[in-house]
C-alpha cells in the first residue's frame, strides 16, 4: 500500500503540472487543447492573399499560374484550424471560378481540370494536417519543439550519475530505424548517501516512435520511485503501475541493479529481462547473472527473486536489452556469445568507449531498439 501511495502521489504531481501548463495557455489567449486558438489574423492575411493572386493571374498568366493558389492553401493547412480552413477553401474555389471565366479559352494558360485537381489535392492534405493538429492540441510551430523537448527529457533522465574514483560507467542507446525515440530507457540514482548506485534498464513493448511515448511516461514514473522504495519494492510497484495503465501493449521487461560502490557487492532483480553479463578479470571469463521474474504489466502480485554477485577490481558488468543480442535469424544465446566475443577485444585496452562500439559491432542494422550499460570497477 505504501508503494502504491508513493507512485500515485508522483503521478498526481505530474498531473498538477500539466493542469498548470494548460491554465497558462488559456491566460495567454491561446488554448490549443480546446481548439480555441485565435487564428483570425492568419485567416484574414490568407484571405487577402487569394484575390491578390487572382488579380495577378488574370493580369499576367505566364508569370502567375492559376496553381499559385496552392500557396495560401498550404499555409492555411499549417496555420489555421479546420473550421477556418474551410472558409479559406471556399474563397479559393471562388477564385478559381473567377480565373476560369476571366482567362477563358483564348489564353495560353487557362484553368484546366488538372489545375483544379492539384489545388484540390493540396487542400485535402492541408485539411488532414489541420485536423491532426487540432486532435494533438499543439500549433504546428510548437509541434517539432515539443518532440525535441520530449526526446531531450528522455535523454536527461537516462543520464548516469557520476561515480567515485575507481569506477567507470558508459551508456549507449540506439533506437530502431534511426529514429529519435526509443522504447529502451535507463533511470539511475545514487542512494544511501551516495554509497549505493541503483540503475533500472527497461525495454517497453514496441519499438521506436511507437514505444517512445510510453517510455517517456514510464521513465518519469520510474525515476520518481527509484530510491524512494526499498530495492525489493521497486519492481512490484512498477508492475502495479503498468497494470493500472491498461495499455493494449502494456508489458515491459526491466532489470534493476543495486550496487554497493564501496564493497562492489550487488543485487540484480529482473522482470523478464535478458541476463546481465559479468567479466571476471581474474579468470578472463564471462558469467551470466540471470534473476527470475515475470514481465512487468502482465499480472498482479508478481514476485521477483534477486541474484547476488560482487565486482572485484578489473571486473565488468554489462546490462543490455534483447535488441542487442536477439534477432529473427539468430537465437539469444548466439547473440550473447557474439557480444562477449566482441567485448573480449577491450579486456587488454580498457573499456573506454566500448558501449557504443559494441552496439555497432553486434547489432548495427537490427530493426529494434538497442541499449547497453557497462560498469567497470577499476580499483
Amino acid at each position: 500500500m505504501a508503494r502504491r501511495d508513493a507512485l500515485d502521489a508522483y503521478v498526481a504531481r505530474w498531473s498538477r503540472s500539466a493542469r498548470r501548463a494548460r491554465v497558462a495557455l488559456r491566460r495567454s489567449g491561446v488554448d490549443y487543447f480546446r481548439g480555441d486558438g485565435a487564428d483570425w489574423i492568419a485567416l484574414v492575411g490568407l484571405l487577402l492573399t487569394i484575390p491578390a493572386l487572382t488579380a495577378a493571374t488574370v493580369w499576367n498568366a505566364e508569370w502567375f499560374s492559376p496553381t499559385a493558389l496552392v500557396l495560401p492553401i498550404v499555409a492555411g493547412g499549417l496555420l489555421l484550424r479546420p473550421a477556418s480552413l474551410l472558409s479559406l477553401y471556399a474563397v479559393a474555389a471562388g477564385a478559381l471560378i473567377v480565373e476560369s471565366y476571366a482567362l477563358g479559352t483564348t489564353e495560353a494558360i487557362t484553368v484546366t481540370p488538372g489545375t483544379v485537381l492539384v489545388v484540390g489535392a493540396c487542400g485535402f492534405f492541408g485539411l488532414v494536417l489541420a485536423q491532426f493538429r487540432a486532435r494533438v492540441g499543439v500549433p504546428w510551430r510548437r509541434g517539432g519543439t515539443m518532440l525535441f523537448d520530449l526526446r531531450e527529457r528522455i535523454r536527461v533522465q537516462s543520464a548516469l550519475p557520476r561515480l567515485p574514483a575507481g569506477w567507470h560507467r558508459e551508456m549507449a542507446l540506439r533506437p530502431a530505424g534511426g529514429q529519435s525515440f526509443s522504447g529502451d530507457f535507463v533511470v539511475a540514482a545514487r542512494t544511501h548517501g551516495g554509497r549505493t548506485l541503483e540503475v533500472v534498464l527497461t525495454d517497453v513493448s514496441g519499438k521506436g516512435m511507437d514505444a517512445g511515448s510510453r517510455a517517456l511516461l514510464l521513465s518519469g514514473a520510474f525515476g520518481g520511485l527509484l530510491g524512494q522504495l526499498p530495492p525489493h519494492g521497486f519492481l512490484p510497484a512498477a508492475n502495479a503501475y503498468l497494470l493500472r495503465q491498461d495499455w493494449d501493449e502494456g508489458f515491459a521487461t526491466s532489470i534493476h541493479l543495486v550496487l554497493d560502490l564501496e564493497s562492489g557487492d550487488y543485487e540484480l532483480l529482473s522482470a523478464g529481462h535478458p541476463p546481465a553479463l559479468q567479466l571476471h578479470a581474474a579468470g578472463g571469463r564471462w558469467e551470466e547473472k540471470a534473476a527470475e521474474g515475470p514481465l512487468l504489466g502482465v499480472y498482479d502480485g508478481a514476485e521477483f527473486d534477486a541474484v547476488k554477485g560482487a565486482l572485484a577490481p578489473g571486473d565488468v558488468l554489462m546490462l543490455f536489452t534483447d535488441g542487442l543480442v536477439e534477432a529473427s535469424d539468430r537465437d539469444i544465446a548466439d547473440g550473447i556469445d557474439r557480444l562477449t566475443g566482441e567485448a573480449d577485444r577491450y579486456v587488454t585496452t580498457g573499456f573506454e568507449g566500448a558501449a557504443w562500439h559494441l552496439i555497432e559491432a553486434c547489432a548495427k542494422d537490427v530493426n529494434d531498439d538497442r541499449a547497453l550499460l557497462l560498469l567497470q570497477r577499476r580499483s
